[in-house]
This record gives structure tokens, C-alpha cells and sequence, in this order.
């Protein structure tokens, strides 16, 4: 089913802060897409057992399901997505708690967002497919093609820990290190987090975009603008936090898969130069057989947004 051409923001009240209005952030609802992106790409939402999953569609060929990274949606893709779609049909979907998907107070394990994931690509008609996603998207690509193996037959993934298997910092880490990784501990919080954030979004979460990238001009404050504004929604905000709240969870269940036996498809494993480098590759060499690694020049940490044109090029060659 496909998402009407305009929808009408909803009011949703914060405690102590004016009502803010919450948009939906469907394809025909965010600024400064490429030229003609809607000419190819349609918003569909589709129904599992539990809830309303929303991805953005488009292209020819076989199936390619694009993940998120925190705390951002579908939107992060839409540099890579128009070249992508030359290629593959290109599903660029929002996990639960992210976007125009519902975002449930519960089920954020990785293996319960897997199975959403595997859900939504049944319900478009996709047996098997490609998998890209880096950060959060990481961790579901990952927990996707270890519990749906006859599903994914290639995994494209970077810039992120793998739970369970990555090496944890100290807690008084170097400050060059704490820069990076303090949001670990102050997004598991159980609820102060979320009340000291609520009303300051731009503050926290704009602060990633601009400590994590390679300069903090390196992704438009346009674009900023939109994964805040979605994060004002306090059951987004909520959400982003419980990702980090399972992380335990999600752990035990990746220690499990791999007692299965490493994955075994092509696995292409991201760094940026200012990002993590190596380590993606690294970690990935543990839960998996057949790994490349790959550090994209000139990248930080978002890279579909910060290096659209390698990204793409690696994953139309190492896809192909």
C-alpha cells in the first residue's frame, strides 16, 4: 500500500515543552531529495503480526534492503539510492521505533527487528536479497543473515561494533576514545536520558552528526534538521534509546547464531578513514567466514552521506 502524496503532521505533546508537530517522513514529506527521486522511489507500508513498517521503494533487479543507522531512517540512503536503483529494487526501510514505522515501546533485541525486517521483505515479495546497512544497520543486517540464512545471500556492513564479539573500551577511556563512545552508557540509561534530552534534541543528537563525521560540516544542517525533528517524537526518542538498552540481549543471541556456524555468504565489511578504519572488518572476521575490508577514503562515520559515490561504487561491485 502506498503512503497518500501529502499527510497532515501530528500534535504530540512533550512534558514542560510546547506541542511539537511530529511528521511522517514518508518519501513525499522530507526536503532536498536528489533531482527526480520520486519520479522512481514510492513510500509503501506493510502490515506484520505486530505493527505498521514503512520502506521507501524503488528500481529494477533483484531486491537490495537498505538498514538504518542511529538515529536516522530511510532518508540517510537517498544519495546512493537513485544509482543503486539502476541495478536492484531498492528497499530502504525504517526498523521499528525509526521514521514513518511504528515505533512500539518494546522489541528492540536484534533478533525481533530481524524478524521484522524478514517480515517486510516477504511482504513485498522478496524470498531472497542483498543486504546493506551500517551503524544500527549493522547489527540488524547481521542478526538478519544469521537467523534468516537462506534469506541473505550478501551482507554489506560497517561502522559499528558487533555485540558480544567487539572489544569493550574501559569506562575513563582516553578523551579521543570517550568523544566517540560515551553515548554507549548515557543512551542505556533506564530513563533519565530520555527527560534530559526531551526539548533538547538538537543539542544531543545534532552533536553526533557533527563530533562523529569527518568535519562537522560534513552533513548539511538541512539534513540535521530532519533526523532531529523526527527524534522530537517522544516515542522515537524512546526508541533510539532502547536499541542501546538490548544490547546485552542482542549479544546472547549473536553468541548463539555463531555456535550455528559463522555466516558463510560474501561479507564486504566498511570502515571510514575517520571512522572506525578497520575495526568493522576485524570484528566481522569473527562471526564470519567470507569477509572483504574496505576503508573508504576521506569517510567518517556516515557514510552514505559523507561519501556517497565510493559507497555506491563498492556496493555495486561487491554486490554484482
Amino acid at each position: 500500500m502506498t503512503f497518500p502524496s501529502h499527510s497532515t503532521p501530528v500534535l504530540r505533546a512533550q512534558p514542560h515543552h510546547k506541542e511539537i508537530p511530529i511528521m511522517p517522513f514518508t518519501v513525499t514529506d522530507v526536503p532536498d531529495l536528489p533531482a527526480r527521486f520520486t519520479d522512481t522511489f514510492t513510500s509503501h507500508t506493510v502490515r506484520t503480526s505486530e505493527l505498521n513498517l514503512h520502506a521507501v521503494v524503488g528500481g529494477d533487479g533483484p531486491p537490495m534492503l537498505l538498514l538504518p543507522a542511529w538515529p536516522q531512517f530511510w532518508y540517510q540512503w537517498r544519495l546512493v539510492m537513485p544509482a543503486l536503483a539502476e541495478h536492484f529494487t531498492v528497499v530502504a526501510a525504517d526498523v521499528r521505533g525509526t521514521g514513518a514505522s511504528d515505533k512500539p515501546a518494546t522489541g528492540y533485541d536484534g533478533a525481533t527487528v530481524a524478524d521484522d525486517m524478514a517480515a517486510l521483505m516477504t511482504s513485498l515479495g522478496h524470498d531472497r536479497f542483498v543486504v546493506a546497512g551500517y551503524d544500527y544497520g549493522l547489527l540488524v543486517g547481521h542478526a538478519l543473515a544469521a537467523k534468516h540464512r537462506d534469506r541473505v545471500t550478501r551482507l554489506a556492513v560497517g561502522e559499528a561494533i558487533v555485540p558480544g564479539f567487539s572489544p569493550s573500551p574501559p569506562l575513563l577511556s582516553d578523551p579521543a576514545t570517550n568523544e566517540i563512545v560515551w553515548h554507549f552508557a548515557f543512551n542505556r540509561l533506564a530513563a533519565v536520558n530520555d527527560r534530559m534530552v526531551a526539548g533538547r534534541e538538537e543539542i544531543y543528537f545534532g552533536h553526533q552528526f557533527a563530533s562523529k563525521a569527518a568535519r562537522p560540516d560534513s552533513i548539511p544542517q538541512s539534513a540535521v534538521d530532519v533526523y532531529v525533528d523526527a527524534l522530537r517524537d517522544p516515542a522515537a526518542r524512546h526508541a533510539s534509546f532502547e536499541i542501546y538498552r538490548h544490547i546485552e540481549e542482542t549479544a546472547e543471541q549473536f553468541q548463539r547464531w555463531r555456535q550455528e556456524g559463522p555466516l558463510a555468504i560474501p561479507v564486504l565489511a566498511i570502515g571510514g578513514e575517520h571512522g572506525l578504519g578497520t575495526a568493522p572488518a576485524e570484528d566481522m572476521r569473527k562471526v564470519a567466514s567470507d569477509v572483504t575490508g574496505l576503508v573508504i577514503s576521506g569517510g567518517g562515520h556516515f557514510l552514505a552521506e559523507e561519501v556517497p559515490h565510493e559507497l555506491t561504487k563498492a556496493l555495486l561491485e561487491f554486490m554484482h
